[in-house]
């Protein structure tokens, strides 16, 4: 997708109701520097990760910045011995966005989305589609208009 101010992403997280805080920045190099430049730490960044669990079958994993995939975690949750993560061209094909923007809201395909449960019980900040913007939104929303599963996924950094 070609949506440099991320608007078609801004638009679906409000028609879900989540009425979004608008950071927009300047190119950032790293997680803790786009945690800097939203002004939130870095365990409030929400990484939006695609993961491939088979042919043509992709789920995102919403991680907290500060943590990891466990990948033994993550393939029991989903109950497959195998998952990869894409590279960047086959994850921009199978969702619409480039890596270090791609959100599930407004995203080619509506794939399920898993969240780690360190996603919940404040504000995150997530990616919206576009480099240098991002939405603070509570993260119990965030999750309940995903229909999210919720699951402990992740380890530390």
């Amino acid at each position: 997708m070609d949506d440099p101010e991320g608007a078609g992403a801004l638009a679906a997280m409000k028609s879900a109701g989540l009425g979004p805080v608008v950071t927009r920045h300047g190119p950032v190099r790293s997680l803790a520097e786009a945690a800097a430049a939203r002004g939130v730490p870095t365990s409030a960044v929400v990484k939006t990760l695609v993961v491939r669990r088979g042919e043509d079958d992709y789920l995102f994993v919403l991680v907290p910045g500060d943590r990891t995939i466990s990948w033994p975690k993550l393939r029991a949750t989903v109950g497959v011995s195998r998952l990869s993560m894409p590279d960047a061209a086959t994850a921009q094909e199978v969702t619409g966005y480039e890596r270090g923007t791609i959100t599930p809201f407004g995203a080619r395909v509506p794939w399920p989305v898993l969240a780690d449960e360190r996603v919940l019980g404040g504000a995150v900040s997530v990616g919206a589609g576009a480099h240098g913007v991002a939405a603070t939104v509570d993260g119990d929303a965030l999750v309940a208009a995903l229909r999210a599963q919720v699951a402990d996924l992740t380890e530390p950094a």
